[in-house]
């Protein structure tokens, strides 16, 4: 008997918790929308979707507009600005730093984004599966743990290099094939650098996001299936067909410009961030713009990501408001763009980014209905990740 009490014990607990939410109005994450709706949750899945009728629920969500949890496919969550308000951490002590950066995980989380993809940082190795383990809150991080650039070395030693981040536990190579848009944006990496990174990662299995804001290093890049060309301010409408072609993503942000220039005082001086670097950054905005304009009439694949870094971090819902207001993307589209898309961009189609039995949930609501107003993204109540509630009202910290 104590063994059969103890299986049935270990069954109930392994397929956890049963939720029942009730909302008044769905976005399914593929472009759909429903209305009284009832999800019934299992541990961290989604079971079952039906008509919501009128029984007792956990969450009575029914004047809230409900989502998937918002993915952003591009961010450095250890970014943050210092105690002196700059956005330099060389100095840090380690605690702090590692604090300020859970901190900036957190925040975002709060803010609605259950997943996002930080490129760039070792550091986010440790915080992504610290969160996977449930020891401290955060969204779901895939990281790329370092990048590749010029100075990588040869074709066979950043083969090598791709190698050597698969067996640490990247989850995307990041590679940095131009400069920045501060510096024109020309090509850096030679057409083999970026030729053998972006095909060992293709054939171990990993995605490859290429900082490319010109043709010239976003070309090789798409020749050589990359998943994602990241920022692309002054593709050409040539590359962009090719891009919808061959399905590669585009990750254009919009959002950390506005940041760069709001907080002009706290980057600069820091590297290229000079008077002529944010002189550069106010001309280029209206060009990415108008390339975002140009991707969505070409049909390419356009993702949300925000690329943020301090100042920016919880506050990643932003971009939505840009695209729509400034981009012309319709609110529905970029809706998509931050759910369903932005999921099977990171090789997660099956699994997040849309309402259905089967996906995980992860939800986020809404006070209003951003499809109707686009500013309403700022009005997060709930958000859940993994079958877990972590805002619901006003409780908990706000997001900022």
């Amino acid at each position: 008997m104590r063994l059969l009490f103890l299986s049935l014990w270990l069954v109930a607990a392994a397929s956890g918790q049963t939720v029942t939410i009730r909302a008044g109005t769905v976005l399914d994450g593929k472009g759909a929308i429903q209305r009284n709706v009832r999800l019934t949750i299992q541990g961290s899945r989604i079971t079952r979707v039906e008509p919501g009728g009128s029984g007792a629920v956990d969450y009575d969500l029914s004047g809230l507009t409900l989502m998937p949890g918002w993915i952003d496919t591009h961010i450095h969550l250890d970014g943050h600005f210092n105690r002196q308000g700059r956005a330099d951490t060389l100095n840090e002590d380690p605690a702090e730093f590692s604090l300020r950066t859970q901190g900036a995980a957190w925040d975002t989380l709060q803010g609605g984004f259950t997943t996002v993809q930080s490129v760039g940082a070792e550091t986010d190795k440790t915080l992504r599966d610290l969160i996977n383990e449930g020891v401290v809150p955060g969204p779901r991080i895939l990281t790329s743990l370092a990048t590749l650039n010029e100075r990588s070395g040869t074709p066979d030693e950043i083969r090598a290099k791709v190698q050597a981040l698969k067996s640490r536990g990247a989850d995307v190579v990041k590679l940095f094939a131009t400069a920045s848009s501060r510096d024109g944006g020309k090509q850096t990496m030679t057409d083999p650098q970026i030729e053998a990174a972006c095909s060992e990662a293709k054939a171990l299995g990993l995605r490859a996001a290429v900082h490319a804001h010109a043709a010239g290093g976003a070309r090789p890049a798409v020749f050589s299936g990359c998943t994602s060309i990241e920022h692309g301010t002054f593709l050409t409408d040539e590359l962009l067909e090719l891009m919808a072609q061959r399905g590669v993503y585009l990750d254009t942000n919009l959002s950390n410009v506005h940041n760069y220039l709001e907080h002009k005082q706290a980057f600069l001086g820091l590297g290229n961030f000079t008077e002529e670097g944010f002189a550069e950054m106010a001309k280029d905005l209206p060009i990415r713009i108008d390339t975002l304009h140009r991707a969505l009439a070409k049909k390419v694949k356009v993702v949300l990501g925000t690329d943020a870094v301090a100042g920016l971090q919880g506050r990643n819902r932003e971009e939505f408001i840009y695209r729509v207001q400034d981009g012309g993307q319709p609110a529905m589209d970029a809706i998509v763009s931050a759910t369903s898309r932005a999921a099977e961009s990171l090789g997660l189609g099956d699994r997040i980014g849309r309402i259905a039995s089967g996906m995980e949930a992860d939800l986020v609501a809404t006070e209003g209905n951003p499809i109707e107003d686009i500013t309403n993204v700022r009005r997060v109540a709930f958000v859940m990740k993994g079958g877990k509630v972590y805002r619901n009202g006003n409780s908990g910290r706000p997001a900022p």
